[in-house]
């Protein structure tokens, strides 16, 4: 940190005495000598008169320059200091005092143990969600697109983001060192993308936030992402009887169940539905396999082991490039031309 004219000005009192016919004053209340010349022999006075008592070899000389650098560097860092106890009352001041953002859609009630935050990809899915959901126990929090990399953000930079504060504001818990998991205002956090690419990026970089600023949160079991069908399948019944929806959430579980209907001489409609985001259900389809919890399937996210989950987040998100280069060469052999979504 670089000094500053107030560290050295601090507390310092100067007797200077000038005397000279026709003076001039800066302003109308005479207090600064204006007159250039002057100005010039006093600076010239001062500063060889400080030159050499700070370069003086005298013990008491010596012994007072310690002193006075050491008050000096004391006062920077109590500016420094009193700076950051003021950013971060108006961080909090910002964060947990100020009225919820209004995109927020809450529910009703108030037993955290009971209540549930869905972390929403965009606005098509909310408004599908919020027809879908329980108003009781379910709220939801839009969030557009993908949200700052906070593995590689600084602190600030992550607070002045609308999404990773709008996020820390509704849970109202906190962030790092203050989190305090016992004021969450929710029992559990579901994160609800698209089952694509762009989905699993989004969810990835929510992820690095819960872990490196609400990871509480994460250790207590209490984070969650939603498991959303990727196809529906129509099974059609001869006669009367009405025909039976089946979801899938995989290829593989498709194929799977393709190959049981056929053998079992069932016929299905084509085409067979397969959903490229949230928002192509309707709400109904949304409840039922997503958000209703007699039907629904959710995945929690563990943290089994704080230190690898802290490398593989460096890894995948940090700030050195050629780790992560080696990583995708050497793993590139695992991944087939045909399961890339392109």
């Amino acid at each position: 940190d670089k000094l500053e004219k107030d560290d050295i000005l601090a507390g310092l009192t100067v007797v200077l005495t000038v005397r000279l016919p026709e003076p001039q004053f800066e302003g109308q209340t005479k207090e600064v000598l204006g007159t250039p010349a002057v100005r010039q022999i006093v600076s010239s006075v001062v500063s060889k008169g400080l030159q050499e008592r700070f370069a003086s070899t005298k013990r008491d000389d010596k012994s007072q320059t310690s002193q006075l650098m050491e008050k000096i560097v004391s006062e920077m860092k109590a500016r420094i200091s009193a700076r950051t106890h003021k950013e971060t009352q108006r961080r909090k001041n910002a964060l947990e005092s100020s009225s919820l953002p209004a995109k927020l859609v809450d529910c009703r009630s108030n037993d955290v143990n009971d209540s549930e935050l869905f972390i929403v990809e965009g606005d098509s899915a909310l408004g599908t969600a919020k027809l879908a959901r329980n108003s009781e126990y379910q709220a939801l929090l839009p969030i557009r697109g993908k949200i700052l990399n906070v593995q590689k953000a600084s602190v600030s930079d992550m607070l002045s983001n609308a999404e990773c504060a709008s996020i820390i504001q509704v849970i109202g818990a906190g962030s790092g060192r203050s989190f305090d998991l016992s004021v969450a205002r929710y029992g559990k956090i579901i994160l609800m993308s698209d089952a694509d690419v762009d989905g699993a990026h989004i969810r990835t970089l929510l992820l690095t936030l819960f872990f490196r600023y609400m990871r509480p949160l994460i250790e207590e079991g209490r984070v969650f992402a939603a498991v959303p069908p990727l196809h529906r399948v129509v099974v059609q019944h001869p006669g009367s009887k009405p025909n039976e929806t089946i979801y899938t959430y995989s290829e593989k579980e498709l194929h799977a169940l393709l190959a049981k209907l056929r053998k079992a001489g069932k016929k299905w409609q084509e085409p067979i539905q397969r959903y490229k985001g949230l928002g192509e259900m309707d709400a109904e389809q949304l409840a039922s396999t997503t958000m209703d919890r007699s039907g629904r399937m959710l995945r929690r996210v563990q943290l089994t082991d704080a230190e690898a989950a802290a490398t593989v987040f460096e890894l995948l998100m940090g700030n050195e490039v050629a780790p992560r280069r080696e990583f995708i060469v050497e793993s590139s052999d695992r991944l087939g031309r045909e399961r890339i979504d392109a």
